[in-house]
């Protein structure tokens, strides 16, 4: 492990710091987008990651294989297409932290929390509320709310959410006290592990346990924290997650999502599920029979044979996770963080402010950025001096240097840039 520096707020320092990391070669496995002929600071991955140089050889090897074999390709190909799914499983499990029989690759993200939703959110006219943090991402609620309606609930009533401080931090304490409060009333806690807003890690394993206590299931929607953070789903004892993969995994726009669903819920055929063919036992599957018969794996929510395409992408970016490890690019990651966290306390504006927790542990590669009354003239300004960030109303802008591919001299020119912007507002 690198030892801890002291910061210095130069460019010679900045620069060094790349020439001292290990990971810096990997910059060169993606495409870095360009502005005005000069490559841009692309610290958006939080959005839609980079694409991995080695995608293209990935989708050569399935159109050849395809343009060679046609339908005999599901089976003969140089990986086939049939168990394809399959060669993504393990570094799913390692990044999440899972048994390998606890995750699959299928869908995208909303249409998987509706499938969980099926089997996990099982209301009763007692227990029916289900408890989320303050402002998670929209798409969540509209899936939980038509799910509360369509058992005959009201979102209005049912619907509860974790307040924090005002400012957009919800510290545990928060969880605890709903959960304390209305504990006995909520089927289910569904969790944004990394809020999407603030930029804010949630400690899972202690709010697991107290759902638990209370007999909530819990999810987590893992879109910010797969390929972010460090996971441990099935220490935690999540009942089930769920995530997309063109984010922080670099699988591409619209990349094929994922879920996980722990252990101790697998086999059980009592369990409600939406059912499809993908998800009936592969020793039978092409016999056809009428009756489901599902597989003990979570690849028994699995409903349609999955794109391969897509999938090909996808494991080009999973590789390059295994190559890496989430170990030293959490560790480079904090590194990033930190240092942007030191240039921003040095620029001297009071409009300025961090919405994301400044603790290792709270937060991962984004910085959430409050900047009052000229927010969005900021964000214009950066946008054509070539930084790619994002804007969230009413006044953030999002920021997240990528461990793989972001660099130290870019977080260094971003700081500077976002000093001279509002000094000149």
């Amino acid at each position: 492990m690198r030892a801890k520096v002291s910061f210095e707020d130069s460019l010679a320092f900045a620069q060094q710091l790349d020439r001292e990391d290990p990971l810096h070669r990997y910059r060169e496995e993606f495409y870095i987008p360009t502005c005005d002929g000069g490559e841009c600071i692309y610290f958006c991955g939080n959005s839609l990651g980079l694409q991995p140089r080695r995608a293209r050889h990935y989708i050569d090897v399935l159109l050849e294989d395809w343009a060679r074999m046609g339908v005999e390709g599901h089976f003969k190909s140089r990986h086939p297409w049939y168990s394809y799914h399959e060669m993504c499983i393990d570094s799913l499990a390692r990044l999440v932290g899972a048994r390998p029989e606890e995750v699959t690759v299928m869908n995208s993200l909303t249409v998987n929390l509706h499938l969980m939703l099926v089997s996990f959110y099982r209301p009763t006219p007692t227990k029916y509320k289900v408890l989320m943090e303050y402002k998670p991402f929209p798409s969540d609620v509209y899936a939980v709310a038509s799910q509360m309606r369509y058992h005959g609930y009201d979102p209005g009533e049912g619907l509860l959410f974790v307040r924090g401080d005002g400012c957009g931090y919800v510290p545990l304490e928060a969880w605890e006290q709903m959960l304390d409060e209305h504990g006995d009333t909520i089927a289910l806690v569904l969790i944004g592990q990394v809020n999407y807003y603030s930029g804010q890690a949630f400690d899972l394993r202690a709010i697991v346990e107290q759902a638990h206590r209370y007999g909530c299931m819990v999810g987590v929607d893992l879109a910010h924290g797969i390929g972010n953070l460090p996971l441990t789903l099935h220490d935690d004892g999540v009942d089930f997650g769920v995530w997309c993969s063109y984010k922080y995994l670099n699988s591409g726009p619209g990349g094929p999502a994922g879920i996980f669903v722990h252990r101790r819920h697998l086999g059980q055929r009592e369990l409600p599920r939406f059912e499809g063919w993908w998800g009936h036992n592969k020793d039978t599957r092409f016999a056809m029979p009428l009756e489901f018969d599902p597989l003990p794996t979570a690849e028994a929510w699995q409903l349609s044979n999955p794109p391969i395409a897509a999938l090909a992408l996808h494991r080009a970016a999973l590789d390059l996770f295994d190559e890496v490890g989430m170990s030293a690019l959490r560790q480079k990651s904090l590194e990033l963080t930190d240092y942007l966290l030191f240039l921003l306390q040095r620029i001297d504006d009071g409009r300025l402010r961090v919405l994301t927790p400044t603790r290792a542990d709270e937060r991962g590669c984004q910085l959430s950025l409050s900047i009052a009354e000229v927010g969005k003239e900021v964000y214009r300004r950066l946008s054509a001096a070539g930084v790619v960030v994002d804007w969230r109303e009413p006044d953030v802008v999002r920021v997240a240097p990528v461990p793989l591919y972001n660099t130290f001299e870019e977080v260094y020119r971003f700081a500077n840039l976002l000093k001279e912007v509002l000094s000149a507002l």
